[in-house]
């Protein structure tokens, strides 16, 4: 979306919306894969990948290279049309049996290559799920049982990267380990807050120093229960590949695509549109009702500035929020971000907002996320809905689903995280 077709802010729903959409169009993996392509190596260039956007980074690697040897596993519905490499569909963010076969698979590709050859990593986020391979020891119902408590326990990402590196045969640096002695290179489109290389799909091809004892305190301290191989798993040995591994000597790493980017031509499209912008942070953490209700409350703070100055005022933010499951709804951490905040805000006039995730999807719904406008009550109180009820039950999708409040996009094919934008207009 170009900043002249930016909608007026007339109207606040397609404003925000269209800020969202500039912000995703700037992470594209084509707009930024071409610049970070390596010189063919003398002996074979093998490409492999996983996550969200890695089918079309794989994409964007064969427009600039031809058609290249390799395998990348993408979630469901996020193929890309490749001629040399290989794409295949597994399940997210709750792992499968395609994608442990697929990630086995990528193993044996890799494996017997020479310093002559070089391997292409295009890793972005939900690799955590997509490649799944469990450690010796464990089962895949294994991981999955661990993965599924994690995801309502509320335990923020990092932590929850920690046991999965732990759990697994590919992360934290097993990978990389698998490739050597080929030299590596990494292309990484980040999803996460701080944008810690060994963060993004739970780094397949990055260096860690945690221990099988931390992931062990991160499951007590969340109350997750585990198979009790899992338990045993964690109190054996540690086989992650610590930074300094000589098998990591030829490994790099960069970062091609972030949060702080998709914010930045937010910014300059709002400014464009007439807004004052106040970034909050690129990488906001903490469970996402606090945090829209957190929100909601400086945005009414903020509204007689807004007033006495005339001129509208957009509160950006990025970053990853967390869900405690406490009911049996549907609610992703945008959609409750929003819900929290509609609550919290209970019809302010003046005073829209949005809530989506950049790849699309919004925890395990099939929907961006959600809008937020002074009428989003009212709109609800008419069909018989109450929002602090469906906030209780997290069911904040279908709050927003029989309101209208939905933002559905489809696979946007790219993941750089949450993106939420608050606009205060003067007046009503």
């Amino acid at each position: 979306m170009s900043m002249s077709d930016t909608p007026q802010i007339g109207d606040p729903r397609a404003f925000l919306t269209g800020l969202f959409s500039t912000a995703v169009a700037v992470a594209d993996p084509v707009q930024v894969v071409a610049a970070h392509l390596p010189k063919p190596p003398k002996g074979r260039l093998v490409v492999i990948g996983a996550g969200k956007a890695s089918a079309r980074m794989a994409e964007a690697v064969e427009t600039e290279l031809g058609p290249c040897e390799g395998l990348v596993i993408t979630r469901y519905g996020y193929a890309r049309p490749c001629n040399g490499i290989e794409i295949v569909e597994a399940a997210h963010p709750v792992p499968d049996a395609a994608g442990e076969a697929a990630t086995r698979r990528m193993l044996d590709l890799v494996s017997g290559l020479g310093p002559d050859d070089l391997v292409l990593a295009l890793i972005s986020g939900g690799g955590s799920a997509l490649l799944c391979a469990p450690r010796d020891g464990l089962t895949l119902e294994d991981k999955i049982a661990v993965n599924r408590a994690l995801l309502a326990s509320g335990a923020p990402i990092g932590e929850m990267n920690i046991v999965r590196k732990h759990l697994s045969r590919v992360q934290g640096g097993q990978l990389a380990a698998a490739c050597h002695p080929a030299p590596l290179l990494t292309l990484l489109i980040s999803d996460v807050p701080g944008d810690d290389p060994g963060q993004i799909a739970s780094g397949p091809t990055v260096g860690e120093t945690g221990t099988p004892r931390d992931a062990l305190a991160i499951l007590r301290r969340h109350a997750v229960e585990v198979p009790p191989r899992v338990t045993a798993a964690l109190s054996g040995d540690n086989l992650v590949v610590a930074p300094g591994d000589p098998r990591l000597a030829r490994a790099e790493t960069r970062i091609i695509a972030a949060p702080a980017q998709s914010l930045a031509a937010a910014v300059e499209t709002a400014r464009a549109a007439g807004c004052q912008v106040q970034v909050l942070g690129d990488s906001l953490e903490g469970e996402a009702r606090d945090l829209g209700t957190a929100h909601a409350r400086m945005a009414v703070d903020l509204k007689a500035q807004v007033m006495a100055s005339g001129v509208p005022l957009l509160l950006l933010s990025g970053g990853e929020c967390t869900v405690t499951r406490r009911g049996d709804g549907i609610g992703g951490p945008n959609a409750e971000y929003a819900l929290a905040a509609a609550v919290e805000l209970n019809g302010q006039p003046g005073i829209h907002l949005l809530a989506c995730d950049t790849d699309g999807v919004d925890g395990a719904a099939e929907v961006a996320g959600a809008c937020v406008g002074p009428g989003t009550l009212t709109a609800a109180q008419a069909i018989g809905v109450d929002a602090a009820s469906a906030l209780q039950r997290n069911d904040a999708h279908g709050f927003f689903g029989v309101i209208g409040g939905q933002v559905v996009t489809g696979p946007t094919l790219t993941n750089v995280n949450d993106f939420r934008a608050i606009l205060i207009l003067p007046g009503g």
